[in-house]
């Protein structure tokens, strides 16, 4: 079974006569890989990742390869008859897993969101910042093989973002892919294998990356894994090999906590030699 989502000729309308939203869309989603989805508001970027989560189906074309996916809304049901660890359990075992395991990973979600809290509070009594977190976690629930996100980042306060980032990475290290839609340029900046534009009801690939990666301090990584391997390093990171297996990391300081989890959660995990800030005169 094909696992990488491939849209060919794809055009989405509503309605009969009604005019497109999306036509002659052509896009690949490679497993392990990082996509992000850009273009002004109003010009069919959620419709194209509802086409991706498969939440709806193309008016013309075809999409083939169907991922284990998870999605994250741009508008998120909260007041739904549940509480965040009783609405993630149940989504836990609609995908297979026991209801213990179920609701160990749901308890495990929320605390890595910090919603941990009011894991048993009605969820419409949650603030839409809180009610972002359990988004978020039911959609990483149960290791999706495709990840889609709608202005995910949205409501979360700092931590949660910074833990929705290693998330992303976590994902595309373990072989999962990523597609998302993001209102800050500098999310995830330097990371994505690809860029789109939805422009004029069409999809165009970005050549250059615009946003630049963050500025400021970095941090060198040693780390020894396979002898054939390579390390699942965040795409923001300049990898050198120092010898079989072993390589040299160079990455902003924004961004090791994401490169050092992917390393750790990678099968088989890659061992962490020396962690250390860089030394740009030394290191000419």
């Amino acid at each position: 079974m094909q696992r990488d989502l491939r849209l060919d000729n794809v055009g989405r309308r509503y309605g009969f006569r009604g005019p497109w939203v999306l036509r002659g869309v052509h896009l690949a989603v490679p497993m392990g890989t990082l996509t992000r989805v850009e273009g002004p508001n109003g010009t069919g970027k959620s419709t194209l990742l509802r086409l991706l989560a498969g939440i709806d189906a193309p008016s013309e074309g075809r999409i083939t390869g169907r991922p284990r996916t998870a999605y994250v809304p741009e508008r998120f049901p909260s007041a739904l008859p549940f509480t965040p660890l009783g609405y993630l359990t149940h989504l836990g075992t609609v995908h297979g897993l026991s209801r213990p395991t179920a609701e160990r990973a749901a308890g495990t979600w929320l605390e890595r969101f910090g919603a941990g809290a009011y894991a048993r509070t009605p969820m419409a009594q949650l603030s839409k910042g809180s009610s972002q977190k359990v988004a978020v976690a039911q959609a990483l629930l149960a290791e999706p093989e495709l990840l889609v996100l709608d202005e995910a980042w949205t409501g979360l306060d700092e931590a949660a973002r910074a833990e929705l980032e290693r998330a992303v990475a976590e994902r595309t290290a373990a072989g999962g892919a990523v597609v998302f839609v993001d209102h800050d340029p500098r999310r995830l900046a330097g990371a994505p294998e690809a860029t789109y534009t939805v422009r004029d009801g069409g999809l165009e690939r970005r050549t250059q990356e615009i946003t630049p990666a963050p500025a400021g301090p970095g941090v060198a990584v040693e780390v020894q894994g396979p002898a054939d391997g390579r390390p699942p390093a965040h795409p923001s990171a300049d990898v050198t090999r120092t010898s079989a297996g072993r390589y040299r990391l160079t990455v902003p300081a924004s961004h090791s906590d994401v490169v050092l989890r992917a390393l750790l959660t990678a099968r088989p995990p890659w061992h962490v030699i020396s962690v250390r800030p860089l030394d740009k005169e030394s290191d000419r």
